[in-house]
């Protein structure tokens, strides 16, 4: 990956949208360099779909609830982890060190829904305790690591040179 691809990409996630004649004004790659890059960047896996994005909270998902759970399991993680995300309302959920087993979040309609997503967690047979956070204000929530640095130093650590 070279730094054309990086500001590419960089650009992708800063206007959320990968619509070469959009990416040519914010770039100034050409459109035919940019449709090529992009094919290149999807068949080495870099770019794995394209995503039309949907505000949670305005299609009805408004509540965001962390939970910490504690777990006792003999087996591997990962069958923890699948039935963690088996629960309706799970978006993410992180497999961790330290006194927490796995953090899981999830989105929303309500309070009842809450309620409905701890209940299900305390159904699985290893799940030994939740710890709930009820988010108030969501300061960031991207799936797109990449808006949260600069371009220069995308280009500084990942560039080939």
């Amino acid at each position: 990956m070279d730094e054309r691809d990086i500001r590419l990409l960089k650009a992708i996630a800063d206007l959320g949208t990968g619509s070469p004649e959009r990416l040519h004004e914010e770039t100034d790659i050409p459109v035919s360099t940019i449709h090529y890059r992009l094919n290149n960047l999807k068949e080495a896996g870099v770019i794995e779909n394209d995503l039309y994005d949907v505000d949670l909270e305005a299609f009805g998902l408004g509540v965001t609830v962390i939970v910490e759970v504690l777990a006792d399991y003999a087996g591997p993680y990962e069958e923890v982890g699948e039935k963690l995300l088996a629960v309706e309302g799970v978006t993410q959920a992180h497999f961790t060190m330290g006194e927490t087993d796995f953090v899981v979040i999830a989105r929303l309609t309500d309070s009842d829904m809450v309620e409905r997503l701890i209940r299900d967690f305390e159904t699985i047979d290893e799940v030994e305790r939740t710890n709930s956070t009820y988010v108030i204000a969501t300061m960031r929530d991207t799936h797109n690591a990449l808006q949260s640095y600069s371009l220069e130093t995308l280009v500084e650590e990942l560039a080939d040179e």
